[in-house]
């Protein structure tokens, strides 16, 4: 089976420069990769009439019908498996998981078939799927609707795993997500959904398999992806007070991992520290740590820190203020270097 093709279109000509929210440029990544191929279709949990919890989708099916994005029944596995054969088939779909945790139903589609399908096929059948996650906290929200479930999918070979922490890598890299030929977990930080900046659309950043320095240093390297990167900028801005340079690198990309970027901005500062919101064993940031650890050993003055949540289910609203990482606690953590650096 031969997958049929689309001749892509071309790019809708700039806008001006316009104040712009995350949801808004997921938004327009979405409606402009719908114009420029018909293969893309969009589907999830309240994503038509109502342009989803978050309005990412809002306005998409007034304006390409509901042939093209629909709501779907409140089956999650049941979302992925269609995809599943709407990819073989030569279609591009883009589905949403309403929450992180109600993504949950779909693993065994997700680890079973989706990241395994090109392996098993030898090559022969690419899956050219996106899964869109709303993650992580700071929106006040209840269990199941606060998690931070990277480490899942970054763990499982066969599925490229990418974060943005701002608008204009959100719009950029969905529209590279949806042009890959194979499957992306595209997680969007609920709490950077309303983060604004000044975009001239189509937007196209550094590709979305490698890491930014988006703060030059030379003391401390801070690893952070999505909602932590708000987070390591301002403990570095917060540090220069005591004299403190943080260099900070946006990590964009979970699963591949950018180990040259990351390892260059370490070799330049000989101490690293990574953040994220989820607990911290088994998290994320130990593959981070081992992978520096490993690959610039005897270029670190210290230890590679971890400044995580804490190893417990997501908390209460009430509480969560206590469970996420801060700039207070990301500068205390790193005081326990403090007798080196003086």
């Amino acid at each position: 089976m031969t997958a049929t093709t689309t001749d892509a279109r071309p790019e809708p000509a700039a806008s001006a420069p316009a104040s712009l929210t995350m949801a808004g440029a997921l938004n327009a990544a979405l409606r402009d990769a719908m114009a420029a191929d018909d293969r893309v279709v969009v589907y999830g949990e309240d994503v038509g009439p109502l342009g989803g919890v978050f309005r990412v989708t809002d306005g998409l099916q007034a304006t390409f019908g509901d042939d093209r994005i629909w709501d779907s029944p409140l089956a999650e596995s049941g979302i992925v498996g269609t995809a599943i054969g709407m990819a073989m088939y030569g279609m591009r779909p883009v589905v949403e998981m309403q929450f992180d945790a109600f993504s949950y139903p779909a693993f065994e589609q997700m680890v079973s078939h989706v990241a395994k399908m090109r392996n098993r096929t030898k090559g022969r059948m690419p899956l050219p799927m996106v899964v869109r996650i709303p993650c992580a906290g700071a929106i006040g929200g209840v269990e199941h609707h606060s998690d931070s479930s990277e480490a899942y999918w970054t763990a499982t070979p066969g599925l490229t795993v990418v974060m943005p922490s701002n608008p204009a890598d959100a719009y950029s890299m969905l529209r590279e997500a949806i042009e890959s030929d194979d499957p992306v977990v595209f997680m969007e930080p609920k709490s950077r959904y309303w983060a604004k900046d000044v975009l001239e659309l189509p937007v196209r950043t550094t590709p979305m398999d490698r890491a930014v320095v988006v703060r030059e240093g030379t003391d401390v390297t801070l690893l952070a992806y999505g909602p932590t990167v708000r987070t390591a900028l301002e403990a570095a801005d917060a540090a220069t007070a005591e004299g403190l340079s943080i260099e900070v690198v946006d990590l964009r990309s979970l699963s591949p991992f950018d180990d040259e970027t990351v390892s260059a901005s370490v070799r330049k500062t000989s101490r690293a520290a990574v953040i994220h919101e989820a607990a911290q064993f088994g998290g994320y940031g130990a593959e981070v740590a081992a992978r520096v650890t490993e690959r610039n050993f005897h270029h670190l003055a210290a230890p590679v820190l971890r400044i995580t949540g804490f190893d417990i289910p997501y908390p209460s609203p009430k509480l969560e203020e206590f469970h996420l990482p801060t700039a207070d606690r990301v500068l205390a953590a790193l005081a326990t270097w403090e007798w080196e650096l003086a």
